[in-house]
């Protein structure tokens, strides 16, 4: 028997919050690719899944920082309104970005999840959390908080271009980014 993926009720345009039905539902990112083809914005990246929601999506807001978590604290600290927050670490294992503290913030200000090119920690209280968490791997280790990165510029992961204002949606299978719908 072949597995089914749910497509979104209107396969012509791009998911949102209004159209999508599947929200948070595997499977959304093959049928994205599916859709189009060759040209797919699909993350090489292979990020593994720490958040208690594996599913998200949500428009894009980025921050580029290494091995300092301040900047990330102080976005995830505004209303997120189902956004995703993309963290450029530099692939940087060496400290974690983000704990359960941090996640919850975000959660709780109604952010969508984050991918994170970088570590996170407390990943077993993530996995309880209803949030989206992708990232690299683990430290226990902390990061610096000087606040040095920038917010909102483009960020490239895996020959992807990570756009502020633009649409990203992670499941089991990936990461793709589209238009903002």
């Amino acid at each position: 028997m072949q597995p089914s993926h749910k497509k979104p009720p209107n396969a012509s345009s791009t998911p949102d919050a209004a159209t999508t039905e599947n929200r948070g539902e595997a499977g959304l990112t093959a049928d994205l690719a599916d859709r189009e083809g060759p040209e797919v914005r699909s993350c090489d990246v292979q990020f593994r899944d720490f958040g208690g929601r594996v599913a998200f999506e949500g428009r894009i807001r980025t921050v580029k920082c290494f091995q300092d978590n301040a900047l990330l604290k102080e976005v995830l600290s505004t209303p997120g309104e189902g956004r995703v927050l993309v963290i450029d670490g530099r692939g940087s294992v060496h400290t974690a970005l983000m704990g359960d503290l941090i996640a919850e913030l975000g959660r709780s200000n109604g952010w969508s999840g984050v991918i994170i090119n970088g570590a996170v920690r407390d990943s077993a209280v993530l996995a309880g959390m209803e949030f989206g968490v992708k990232a690299l791997g683990t430290n226990p280790r902390k990061s610096t908080k000087t606040g040095e990165g920038a917010v909102d510029e483009v960020v490239e992961l895996g020959g992807v271009r990570f756009v502020p204002g633009e649409y990203v949606v992670a499941d089991q299978d990936g990461v793709v980014v589209i238009d903002a719908p």
